[in-house]
């Protein structure tokens, strides 16, 4: 008997090291989810039929959609405004949380029945939409952005490079405070977010998480991706932008432009001074440039730590990839119960920095060329020059590694000195 006994204890033990060995051999897709503060995850994992969440860049909500199945009819359909918690993970590795969001849309279809439930970031309040009637005058962007995050109890995040610009006039006429942010941001290629309580406003592709440290820099290889989608558009459908301005006492209409060349883009919006549509210029021309390659690219295995904004470095792909880098935009993670992918938006990043801008309005008659690349061991900006530096060519991208910037130098280079020879035959 006892014997018997020891023996079922032998087979019980054996059996719980297999499942272990089996769990820790293929990872498991996990979820945890929360509806105000209860744990619901067990009560649903026979009815999840998918979660999608976007995570999107800036002052869009970020989106979360739950499908749970009702083929015995006894799903209760949530109330709007109650409070859903995330977190997204694997068996191995553990679960990340992915925030909070509030219920504002609930459906059920069928058949199949099913219920869809849509949240959206909590983060983001309703009174940022509210319109409103102000101006400032002679004000940093620092102090306007302490204004709006006080209202609503935020605690405000500006970059060092962003908080003392000065700000000649902005009015705020029938605008919600997000719009506002989101124009401020467009005119100095800034981003406006709301994250874990704070109101960030930080350079693109510059970004600090919400604890104001910097974000991690991200390495993917050919191994990590299921499906990419690489675009290369023609960088002279635009050669630069223009916009126009008046100054103080003059009906005369002025203009700032930032690159050069025939086809120009103009901006809508008239400005108050030159320096403020110069600065309008450069981010819209920045935005142009860095659409001039944009790649899609899916994990087989979901990334829940991978957020907007951060950067990453691909290799195994094709060369004109791995040269440059890459700047997160909108993040969507897909998860079943028996996957969990994960889908970036990328699009190149450019150089940063005073001495970039500088540079950004020459359009002709180059001397030199000027690159700049990522350091790896630091992780900082650094340069590369080639020719004459008095008036030189700044290259787009910023390069993945000081090898594939000398490449880009040398290439441009070469380019340019058999297009002088050319223009000036002897």
């Amino acid at each position: 008997m006892i014997d018997q006994a020891l023996s079922q204890i032998d087979s019980y033990l054996n059996d719980a090291q297999a499942a272990m060995r089996e769990a820790n051999a293929y990872p498991r897709p996990i979820c945890r989810l929360e509806v105000d503060g209860r744990d619901i995850t067990a009560a649903i994992e026979q009815r999840l039929m998918s979660i999608e969440l976007t995570d999107n860049r800036g002052l869009t909500a970020d989106q979360l959609d739950v499908t749970l199945s009702d083929h015995d009819g006894r799903l209760v359909i949530p109330p709007k405004g109650a409070t859903l918690r995330l977190w997204l993970g694997w068996s191995d590795t553990g679960l990340v949380d992915k925030g909070s969001y509030t219920v504002d849309e609930t459906e059920h279809s069928g058949a199949p029945d099913q219920l869809n439930i849509r949240a959206r970031s909590v983060d983001l309040s309703a009174g940022l939409k509210v319109k409103r009637e102000r101006s400032w005058h002679d004000e940093t962007i620092e102090s306007v952005v302490q204004a709006i995050a006080g209202a609503y109890g935020l605690g405000p995040l500006v970059s060092a490079a962003l908080s003392a610009i000065k700000l000649v006039h902005l009015d705020q006429a029938n605008e919600s405070d997000a719009n506002l942010l989101s124009r401020l941001g467009q005119e100095h290629d800034a981003i406006a977010t709301v994250k874990a309580g704070k109101l960030l406003f930080m350079p693109i592709g510059n970004a600090t998480s919400a604890s104001g440290l910097n974000l991690p820099h991200i390495t993917l290889t050919r191994r990590d991706g299921d499906q990419h989608r690489f675009l290369q558009a023609d960088r002279d459908s635009y050669t630069g932008v223009r916009a126009f301005y008046y100054d103080v006492n003059s009906a005369e209409k002025k203009e700032a432009i930032s690159g050069g060349g025939d086809n120009i883009k103009d901006l809508r919006h008239s400005y108050t001074d030159q320096k403020t549509a110069l600065v309008a210029a450069r981010a819209e021309w920045n935005k142009l440039q860095r659409g001039t390659a944009t790649l899609s690219y899916s994990l087989a295995r979901g990334r829940p730590d991978l957020t907007p904004e951060l950067t990453y470095s691909l290799t195994g792909i094709k060369q004109e990839i791995a040269d440059i880098i890459w700047l997160g935009g909108n993040v969507k993670h897909s998860f079943t119960s028996d996957s969990f992918t994960t889908s970036l938006e990328l699009e190149s990043k450019l150089p940063d920095g005073d001495e970039v801008a500088e540079l950004a309005d020459d359009a002709k008659d180059y001397t030199g060329i000027v690159a700049w690349y990522r350091d790896k061991k630091s992780g900082k900006q650094q340069k590369l020059t080639e020719g004459d530096q008095s008036k030189p060519k700044r290259l787009t991208h910023l390069y993945e590694s000081k090898k594939s910037a000398q490449r880009a130098v040398e290439r441009e280079y070469k380019r340019l000195t058999a297009s002088k020879a050319v223009a000036t035959p002897s």
